[in-house]
C-alpha cells in the first residue's frame, strides 16, 4: 500500500511528465514572455520576499545553524536584483530547442541532421539557497523543460512564495503552471521517491552539501549532473605578477567564503613565496582567515613576524571548507602544483597566476578540472559570471554536460531524417 508521500509524488510527477510535452512545443516568444513576467514580479516584490525569507532565516538561527548556512539562505537586495537580472539575460540567450544541425545528403539521398530537445522532466534537490528556485525553474523553462524542485526544509516559506511568482508567470504566458512545482512537504522521504521515479523524472540535479549528493549517488536510479566537492586550488606560479596575484588570490577566498567556487587550497612557487606571501597572508590574517600552512610556507612567513598559524594536516588538503580557512603549500614548481591538485582536487575549478605563457598553456592543458583558468579568480566559475544567465548547477563528471550547466546542459540531441521517398536495399 502506499504512503501519502508516494502518492504525492506520483501525482506531481504524472502532471510534471503532462506539462513537459506543452513545454517542448512551446515557441520562444511564450518563453521569453514568461521570464519578463517573473523578473517584473520578483522586482515589484522584492520587499515581500525578504520579509519571508526573513522567516526562514531566522527558524535557521534558532536550529543552530552555522553562519554559512545562514548566509546561503539570506535573500538580500542584491540577491534579488541577481536573480531579475538573470531572468532577463536568459532571455536575451538564443532558444536552442527546434534548432536542426546542418542536413547532410547521405549516399542514398536521405538527409540527415540532429535536433536540440528538451531532456524532459528535471528534478532538482537543493539546500539552502532559495535563489536556486528562481534561477533553476529559468534555465528550465526556456530550455522547454518541466522542473519539480525540492528545496530544503529551511527555506520552504521562501521557496514556496518564489515558485507561486513563477507560476503566475507560465500562466501569463499561456504554459501549464505544473512546468514549475515545488514539492511542498518537509519530509526527507520525498528525496528517496524522487530519486528513483524514473517513469516521470529524466534527469535529477543535485546541489547541496557533500552528505546529501553522497547520498543520491549511493541510492538514486535517475541518471545524475552532479558535483560532490569544491576544493578549488590557485597556484602562483614563479613568473606571476605580484600585484595580481595579490588580488587575484585574495579576492577567490574571501570574496564570499561559502560558494562551491571559492579557493580552499593555495599553491605558491618557492622562487616567488618570500615576495607574495607576507603581503597575500598579512591580508587573509586581517580579514580573520585561518591559515593552516605546510613546513616551508611556516618558515616563509615566521620570517616575516607570522604568528597563529596552524599546521596543515593531510584531511585539511581534501577539504572543502566553506569558511575562512585557507591551506597554504609551497611547491617546487608547476610539476608539483599540478601532481598536487590531480591528488587532491575535485576537479571543479583551478587557476594559475603567471605571465609565462607556456606555463599557462601547460596547466590549461593538463589541470583535468570542469573549468581552468588564467589570472583569474576562481569565483568566476559561475553560470550567470559565463554568461548563462543562471546555472541549475555545476557539473565535474565528463558526460553530457561539465562545467556550469546553462541552456545547452538541459538539451539533448535526436537524429532527424529527411526523406524524398527512398528506401533501404
Amino acid at each position: 500500500m502506499s504512503s501519502p508521500i508516494q502518492e504525492m509524488m506520483q501525482d506531481i510527477g504524472m502532471r510534471a511528465r503532462a506539462a513537459s510535452r506543452a513545454m517542448a512545443r512551446a515557441s520562444s516568444e511564450q518563453k521569453n514572455q514568461a521570464l519578463l513576467h517573473i523578473a517584473k514580479v520578483v522586482r515589484q516584490q522584492a520587499a515581500e520576499i525578504q520579509k519571508i525569507n526573513q522567516v526562514d532565516v531566522e527558524r535557521a538561527k534558532g536550529n543552530g545553524q552555522d553562519p554559512a548556512f545562514v548566509d546561503r539562505l539570506t535573500m538580500s537586495p542584491k540577491t534579488i536584483e541577481t536573480m531579475a537580472l538573470g531572468l532577463e539575460q536568459i532571455v536575451s540567450l538564443d532558444d536552442p530547442i527546434g534548432k536542426i544541425s546542418a542536413l547532410q545528403k547521405q549516399a542514398s539521398g536521405i538527409e540527415l541532421g540532429q535536433m536540440r530537445v528538451p531532456l524532459g522532466v528535471i528534478g532538482i534537490i537543493y539546500e539552502s539557497r532559495p535563489n536556486v528556485t528562481i534561477d533553476a525553474a529559468a534555465l528550465c523553462l526556456k530550455s522547454g523543460n518541466a522542473v519539480i524542485l525540492r528545496g530544503g526544509s529551511e527555506a520552504i516559506d521562501s521557496n514556496t512564495f518564489l515558485a507561486q511568482i513563477i507560476q503566475e508567470g507560465l500562466a501569463a504566458a499561456g504554459l501549464p503552471r505544473d512546468a514549475v512545482q515545488v514539492v511542498t512537504t518537509t519530509d526527507r522521504s520525498a528525496v528517496g521517491q524522487m530519486i528513483t521515479m524514473t517513469q516521470y523524472i529524466d534527469v535529477i540535479v543535485p546541489r547541496g552539501g557533500k552528505s546529501l549528493i553522497a547520498r543520491l549517488m549511493d541510492e538514486a536510479r535517475v541518471p545524475m549532473i552532479k558535483h560532490l566537492d569544491g576544493i578549488c586550488h590557485t597556484y602562483i606560479d614563479a613568473d606571476a605578477d605580484i600585484a595580481m596575484a595579490v588580488k587575484v588570490c585574495d579576492n577567490a577566498k574571501t570574496q564570499r567564503y561559502a560558494p562551491c567556487n571559492a579557493m580552499e587550497t593555495l599553491l605558491v612557487n618557492q622562487d616567488i613565496a618570500q615576495k607574495v606571501l607576507p603581503t597575500l597572508c598579512k591580508i587573509y590574517q586581517d580579514k580573520g582567515v585561518e591559515l593552516r600552512v605546510d613546513g616551508l610556507t611556516r618558515k616563509t612567513l615566521e620570517a616575516n613576524g607570522f604568528q597563529n598559524l596552524v599546521d596543515a594536516k593531510e584531511e585539511d588538503w581534501q577539504t572543502e571548507y566553506l569558511a575562512p580557512i585557507l591551506s597554504i603549500k609551497t611547491v617546487a614548481n608547476i610539476d608539483e602544483a599540478m601532481n598536487h591538485i590531480e591528488q587532491y582536487g575535485s576537479k571543479h575549478t583551478d587557476a594559475i597566476i603567471t605571465n609565462n605563457k607556456a606555463q599557462a598553456d601547460r596547466f590549461l592543458r593538463e589541470v583535468d578540472s570542469a573549468s581552468v583558468m588564467v589570472n583569474a579568480s576562481t569565483r568566476f566559475a559561475d553560470g550567470f559570471e559565463y554568461g548563462l544567465g543562471a546555472e541549475i548547477g555545476i557539473s565535474n563528471d565528463k558526460l553530457h554536460a561539465r562545467g556550469p550547466v546553462g541552456l545547452d546542459g538541459l538539451t539533448s540531441l535526436k537524429y532527424v531524417v529527411m526523406g524524398h521517398g527512398e528506401i533501404r536495399t
